[in-house]
């Protein structure tokens, strides 16, 4: 079936995220754009419709990762459930995947490239929090728990359930329990439940 004019292919653009991904691991910053549309199988033109320069494509690599990992915040569980599914779909994007290789190469961006590096961030794990304190806030609202400062509780909600996960996918060293992220994520969710229920 044939594409209407003008209509945007987005295959294409996955296929840019992914090859520029593959790119900034093997070669951080000094990564082009020339390159990226080359791994990509797609013309220099269609790399440009998509994304103006590398950190347009940074902003949509954290996009792409924020909105897999909060997909559970837009469902309508009760707080076990959700932060359940949230701390699975958090472990899962660092322990297994591409994210070894992605975070190897930011790290090797981020000192040649710090405003790549930010809008990383800012856009990835930066919004995923933002997306997780709105949600505590309103379970707070909603008297379903108390969260006096969503900020807070979210970082800690976060980093309950990533544990050393991000260092050891880091340095890509073993992830011991690997194979029992569903037992650790309930775990992490049911005491995290359990200090901010309200009196």
């Amino acid at each position: 079936m044939s594409r209407a004019v003008g209509q945007i292919d987005p295959r294409k653009s996955e296929a840019i995220l992914d090859a520029a991904t593959e790119l900034f691991a093997e070669k951080g910053a000094a990564a082009t754009m020339d390159e990226i549309a080359r791994r990509a199988g797609v013309s220099k033109q269609t790399l440009y419709n998509r994304f103006a320069s590398k950190l347009d494509i940074g902003r949509a690599l954290a996009a792409r990762r924020s909105d897999a990992v909060t997909a559970p915040l837009r469902s309508e569980g009760d707080p076990q459930t959700v932060l359940t599914a949230y701390a699975i779909a958090l472990l899962e994007k660092i322990v297994h995947g591409e994210a070894g290789a992605s975070l190897r190469g930011l790290a090797m961006v981020s000192p040649e490239a710090p405003d790549i590096a930010a809008a990383i961030y800012d856009g990835g794990p930066g919004e995923s929090l933002r997306r997780l304190s709105a949600w505590l806030g309103e379970q707070d609202r909603r008297g379903l728990l108390s969260v006096p400062d969503p900020d807070h509780a979210a970082e800690i909600f976060s980093g309950m359930a990533l544990g050393h996960s991000h260092l050891r996918t880091l340095l890509g060293v073993h992830h011991p329990g690997a194979d029992q992220i569903p037992e650790r994520a309930r775990e992490t969710a049911r005491r995290f439940i359990r200090a901010f229920l309200p009196d």
